[in-house]
């Protein structure tokens, strides 16, 4: 079973050996490996149970250290990782060879972010390459959000896990890349489009799901807990039973025993919902009931970002 601990000296050793191991970040937990090391990455798809199609995100430290990984710097990505990395922000930039194909799913860019959270930019720092990490889960299923929901997870198949504590956004990176110097948004996250867009102008949306992704995170069916989930419509209450479990965002629903409900944020604030949106599926998912019923958030700010979430975790 792996250990937890916040020693970053044993998760160092354990990545130069070639193990995979869980980070922390302030979106979601990773499983991180060496990005240089093929043989690493391998693990990580393994581990998660992940198709070879779906590219990886690497995460570095510095922006200085960019220049090691790709090949050119748009001016609207340079713009973006000068404002707001460290920070839930994913940029699809062109690879050099020295990352490995199976990072990028053979695609000619990478995907790349600085993560913000004390613990993992100080493993970096000792770290003489980046680590491709994605979410420390099973393939498909819920993102983890805590050590201990690694450990739940995948703990008896890798060594160790660092703790940092639960995530504080809750919620994976936005991922932004770029053609002739415009930006579209391939997947919405904790970075909202207004601040993107604050910086840069408007950019365009392509996260439609699909079996060929160009980034990580666009496949249709994703996030998902085992129990089916039923996106509701706005203002509508499905009907209530004592096997049934709700997802709401400030009130709960009417008729549902209480037990069986988690409320997102009782004071309507989208960021504290995108922290819990997580940890309370996993807590539905683990109830005695037969399915969840989740009410969509605003369309605003990170509320984009949840409802693509739910939407990928729905039954279709």
């Amino acid at each position: 079973m792996a250990q937890i601990g916040t020693d970053t000296r044993a998760a160092k050793a354990f990545l130069e050996a070639g193990n995979v191991v869980g980070i922390p970040t302030e979106t979601v937990y990773g499983l991180a490996g060496n990005a240089f090391n093929p043989d690493a990455v391998l693990t990580i798809f393994r581990v998660k149970n992940r198709p070879s199609f779906d590219p990886l995100i690497i995460h570095t430290d510095s922006l200085d250290k960019l220049d090691q990984f790709v090949t050119n710097i748009p001016e609207p990505a340079r713009k973006l990782a000068e404002a707001y990395w460290p920070g839930p922000l994913t940029l699809l930039l062109p690879k050099r060879d020295l990352i490995p194909d199976l990072v990028t799913a053979g695609l000619p860019n990478v995907a790349v972010r600085i993560p913000n959270h004390p613990l993992t930019l100080a493993l970096l720092r000792s770290l003489d390459f980046p680590l491709a990490a994605p979410s420390a889960n099973p393939f498909g299923y819920i993102s983890p959000t805590t050590a201990h929901h690694v450990a739940d997870q995948l703990g008896d198949q890798i060594p160790y896990i660092l703790d940092g504590g639960p995530a504080g956004v809750g919620i994976e990176s936005t991922i932004v890349g770029f053609e002739n110097n415009k930006a579209t948004v391939f997947r919405l996250g904790g970075m909202a489009l207004d601040q993107i867009e604050k910086i840069i102008g408007s950019v365009s949306v392509q996260t439609h799901s699909t079996s060929n992704p160009k980034a990580p995170g666009m496949l249709s069916s994703h996030y998902a807990p085992r129990k089916p989930l039923i996106l509701v419509s706005p203002g509508e209450t499905p009907q209530p039973s004592e096997r049934a479990g709700a997802l709401v965002f400030r009130e709960a629903f009417g008729g549902f025993l209480p037990e069986n409900q988690r409320i997102l944020s009782p004071t309507g604030d989208l960021n504290e919902a995108a922290k819990n949106l997580f940890a309370h599926l996993r807590a539905l998912d683990a109830l005695p009931i037969d399915v969840i019923y989740a009410e969509p958030l605003p369309n605003e700010g990170l509320g984009w970002a949840m409802n693509d979430r739910l939407r990928r975790a729905s039954v279709q």
